[in-house]
């Protein structure tokens, strides 16, 4: 028996916000999508951007290879989560991408050696560390790039995952240089093959381009992707 004091509580006194279980629900489909490492760092994170009308790290669609989830702590995904929530402005500070990288749960020192190949300190340009990363989850520069337009594109999903030739041109010649091993020469070579079909897109540039085999690789050094 309850003491004399103790209040008494009922199904009508209990007040359930009516927005509480849509948020549930929202909440369980992007755990479930982005398959977090960490779930109560990630559910902080999650439920922290959301109070600060910030974009959450959740990512678009659950991740397979040959029909099972991903097991690479950095992917193509994740950096598609980190790019909506850091792309907004071109230089960005690296306190920022280290809380976001870890809410993510993705490994510090996968980090401090992106980091350590571009030479990036406090303060970081964005799409030079975005392509980098994308190298890192690549076998060559050519899968590189075409991680790059289809993170980077507005076209829809399955579309040609279009991005301007002058943002293409940006990060190609970023990441030869941080490579050390591919000519000036061949670069330039590369670009101005593909201005032949830009001129034809209205200055867009796609993965069909620079993966067509009248294309020269984008490294020398690569076999066609």
């Amino acid at each position: 028996m309850p003491q004399q004091d103790e209040p008494i509580y009922c199904s009508q006194q209990i007040n359930i916000p009516p927005e509480l279980p849509d948020i549930l629900k929202q909440f369980t489909k992007a755990a479930i999508r982005t398959q977090p490492k960490d779930v109560l760092q990630w559910a902080y994170a999650y439920f922290d951007a959301l109070s600060k009308g910030e974009t959450p790290p959740v990512k678009d669609r659950l991740e397979f290879q040959l029909g099972q989830p991903l097991e690479k702590p950095l992917t193509q995904g994740l950096l598609a989560v980190l790019h909506k929530q850091l792309g907004g402005k071109p230089i960005i500070e690296l306190s920022s991408l280290e809380e976001k990288w870890k809410h993510l749960s993705l490994p510090k020192d996968t980090l401090d050696e992106l980091l350590r190949m571009g030479s990036f300190a406090e303060e970081l340009r964005w799409l030079h560390f975005f392509a980098l990363a994308c190298s890192a989850i690549s076998e060559n520069l050519t899968l590189a790039m075409k991680t790059v337009c289809e993170v980077l594109t507005t076209d829809l999903e399955g579309g040609a995952a279009r991005i301007p030739f002058s943002l293409f041109k940006e990060l190609f010649t970023y990441l030869a240089e941080i490579d050390g091993e591919i000519p000036k020469e061949h670069v330039d070579t590369v670009i101005e093959h593909l201005s032949y079909d830009v001129e034809k897109q209205d200055g867009q540039v796609s993965p069909r381009n620079f993966m067509s085999d009248s294309c020269p690789p984008l490294s020398p050094n690569e076999n066609s992707a």
